[in-house]
């Protein structure tokens, strides 16, 4: 079973206030709430935040995600075009292909593009340690 945000904070010492704890669990629900493609950015992670506790600040809000950011326990995406958006740092590897004109995050793994990646990092001598991947498209007219 994997971790909550509020249970990796406590695993790596961070101090979780009232508002840090909203904070967390409203980025832990993002995905339940709101749906597989949800990366919030700061601005809509706050307008979920006051809902719970309105006397949250917007600059509470910035400071807890860079803390949990800082601390491994959430990630940040600068995907073209947008706002830093963030994600729930995740045990298991996947990508991203974004609709550029909704916004939308589908996340995937494709086993095919895996391997390539692997094949081209040989190809020039290299082993893969890390990599990120980031599609860019537009929704096909069916």
């Amino acid at each position: 079973m994997s971790q909550t945000i509020q249970q990796k904070c406590i695993s790596k010492g961070v101090k979780l206030t009232e508002q840090r704890k909203i904070i967390a669990k409203v980025m832990g629900e993002s995905k339940l709430t709101y749906g597989e493609s949800d990366h919030p950015d700061v601005d809509e992670l706050y307008k979920r935040v006051i809902k719970i506790d309105p006397k949250i600040s917007i600059a509470t809000v910035y400071r807890t995600v860079k803390l949990f950011e800082e601390s491994g326990i959430i990630t940040k995406h600068d995907f073209k075009g947008g706002k830093a958006r963030y994600e729930e740092l995740s045990e298991s590897h996947h990508d991203h292909l974004i609709d550029i004109k909704t916004g939308e995050i589908i996340e995937f793994v494709d086993e095919e593009i895996e391997k390539l990646q692997e094949k081209v990092a040989q190809k020039y001598g290299y082993k893969l340690v890390d990599h990120k991947l980031e599609l860019y498209g537009v929704k096909k007219k069916s």
